[in-house]
């Protein structure tokens, strides 16, 4: 992700932290709970409530991040079109097919999707631990936050694998 925020800072000629605030943002509003259940539920519901509350906070997050890291932030934006609508897509497509009986509001709880918020909440800590770091000029014990990213998709599949073992 920084590859991908440094060759974007020089195309668009930003300057000072565009980097550090592509992957910030991109990290902070792609990986939080919000972000999966909402999407699952609007591409299993078609409801968008969760989307809608979650850009209302993503705005106001924003406004603080670009007021630190600058325009990077606002680059961020085609990530999170690209996660967030992948994600509606996505389960809208297997809808029909993998959870036809499985019902949407059920989702909250079953073991994968706790699984995977929790994981999207520990992502959250380290790029709340990396501004705080930054903030007080300790740039050498930062959390290299986009290693976690497996996590996000080995996570559920731990916890799939395991229901499968020890059934609940």
């Amino acid at each position: 992700m920084t590859r991908l925020g440094e060759r974007a800072q020089r195309r668009f000629r930003g300057g000072g932290r565009f980097t550090e605030g592509f992957v910030a943002a991109t990290l902070l509003f792609c990986v939080g709970p919000m972000t999966i259940i909402g999407g699952l539920q609007n591409g299993l519901t078609g409801d968008p409530t969760t989307y809608l509350l979650k850009s209302g906070l993503d705005i106001i997050a924003a406004t603080a991040l670009a007021g630190v890291y600058g325009a990077g932030v606002l680059l961020s934006a085609l990530s999170i079109l690209t996660v967030q609508g992948g994600i509606a897509l996505g389960s809208f497509a297997l809808a029909s097919s993998v959870l036809a009986d499985l019902d949407p509001a059920s989702l909250r709880d079953h073991p994968v999707m706790l699984a995977l918020t929790g994981t999207g909440g520990v992502v959250l800590l380290g790029i709340a631990w990396n501004l705080m770091l930054s903030a007080l000029e300790f740039t050498d014990q930062r959390v290299r936050v986009g290693s976690f990213l497996p996590a996000l998709l080995l996570s559920p599949l731990l916890a799939w694998a395991l229901g499968l073992i020890w059934p609940a």
